[in-house]
């Protein structure tokens, strides 16, 4: 198996079923999809036990009980679940396109993690998204996405670049290549090696900082924002607060002031 995908959830099945659908039409399937769930009740368990019997790829679900947003723990849980030595992270609201596997596939390097981006999408698109316009590939269709209500802008040639012009894109672009916890990748080994995500750090900045101490380690980063391509489904965000914001700044102020490496509470804690 070339790689495996861990996609966060909690209690969003709607769009977890996208997500997957998109994943069902890869041009590369040689992959693992599992689910990393923050504590999701019944309906995504008989959601995944659905999607099972209805495409070819492998699921995996792992689930811990709520204890508020920990997604750091579950994806050090589902880092330890996985069966391959090449990692993609993503969220359970990104539907990827149908080359997002091969790209980051044909992107790996030792030595190397991968930086991609997103295209946010409205709530009123969000919802006319079907499993038919995944299929069809329809919802990577600038025109298809005006014609369902989101406003004209230059920022939707991200969808259709390809070739020549996504690498010239990825080149000349100002944003960093950092760990973007909605579409990232990298090696096994280097995750275990720095104890996967800081188990102390909630929402905000926690693969920021999971990607700092990656570069500590001696690792360089590859932009492939224009090439990588995911559309984010529009949600809520209820488990943002900025006592949580200060806490996870001062510890990747530490991270970066002392070259931190491994994380005291990491994938180690999580070991039996």
């Amino acid at each position: 198996m070339k790689a495996s995908v861990i996609m966060s959830t909690y209690n969003a099945e709607e769009w977890l079923e996208k997500v997957i659908w998109g994943f069902s039409v890869q041009t590369d399937t040689d992959f693992e999809i599992i689910i990393a769930d923050d504590g999701s009740g019944p309906k995504t368990k008989e959601l995944l036990e659905k999607l099972r019997k209805e495409i070819d790829i492998p699921i995996i679900h792992v689930w811990q009980e709520d204890a508020g947003f920990q997604k750091s723990q579950i994806l050090n849980k589902a880092i330890l679940a996985s069966n391959s030595d090449y990692l993609i992270f993503t969220d359970g609201d990104c539907i990827p396109r149908k080359d997002f596997i091969s790209v980051h596939l044909n992107y790996r390097e030792k030595g190397y993690f991968l930086s991609g981006g997103y295209f946010m999408l409205p709530m009123n698109v969000s919802m006319a998204i079907t499993k038919h316009d995944i299929v069809e590939q329809n919802c990577f269709n600038t025109k298809w996405l005006i014609e369902k209500g989101l406003k004209k802008s230059f920022k939707t040639a991200k969808l259709n670049s390809s070739g020549f012009w996504s690498r010239f894109f990825n080149f000349i672009t100002p944003t960093k290549a950092t760990w973007n916890g909605h579409n990232a990748s990298g090696w096994k080994e280097d995750l275990l090696f720095i104890n996967g995500f800081n188990q102390e750090m909630q929402y905000g900045g926690q693969d920021r900082e999971l990607g700092e101490r990656l570069v500590n380690k001696g690792l360089k980063s590859k932009q492939i924002r224009y090439s990588a391509i995911v559309i984010h489904l529009d949600h809520a965000r209820g488990y943002v607060n900025e006592e949580t914001w200060r806490k996870n700044f001062a510890i990747r102020e530490n991270t970066r002031k002392n070259k931190v490496v491994k994380t005291a509470i990491g994938i180690d804690s999580n070991l039996k």
